[in-house]
């Protein structure tokens, strides 16, 4: 399995699937969720209406999987963070971070898709500490190599600083 980082927009990324960081709702939102369901169109939208009518909101750390609508990907996976507040039930929300990661790799795989990217989850409104959330994100993805290739893609230089940092290691 192949491991990247870069900078930039994950909405003109083209691989297989992109992973959207949604909120429990899955109509979209703010940062990423509602840029993905932006230049998706309203086929992302429709689908997750319908995810939603069959099973109800998404959990913490569930993933489900939709058309990618107009995007360069064939799919998106959406799966809802942890919301860090402060170190109170640490342990539990980093495990659900990983679980974010861990559930999105497991639908790609059984969806039979090679190719992922995943925003920084967490790091946005949710305010998972970026270090933290990145060392996570890193680690749960080399403890399961199932696809060709995973692409992390981050918006701003901090975490993207971050996230090649860690990678070195």
């Amino acid at each position: 399995m192949k491991i990247e980082v870069i900078q930039g927009d994950i909405t003109k990324i083209k691989v297989d699937v992109i992973v959207n960081a949604a909120n429990s709702s899955l109509l979209g939102g703010g940062g990423v969720d509602g840029a993905i369901h932006r230049a998706g169109g309203k086929e992302i939208l429709e689908e997750c209406q319908q995810i939603r009518n069959r099973q109800g909101k998404c959990k913490t750390g569930q993933a489900v999987i939709t058309t990618a609508g107009k995007l360069l990907a064939k799919k998106v996976i959406h799966t809802v963070g942890p919301v860090y507040n402060n170190e109170e039930g640490i342990n539990e929300k980093k495990e659900l971070l990983a679980d974010c990661y861990r559930n999105s790799l497991l639908l790609a795989k059984e969806n039979d898709l090679k190719t992922i990217a995943f925003p920084n989850i967490s790091t946005g409104i949710y305010r998972f500490p970026k270090d933290i959330a990145a060392a996570i994100a890193i680690k749960t993805v080399k403890e399961n190599p199932i696809l060709e290739k995973v692409l992390f893609v981050c918006f701003d230089e901090e975490n993207y600083k971050v996230y090649k940092e860690i990678l070195k290691k």
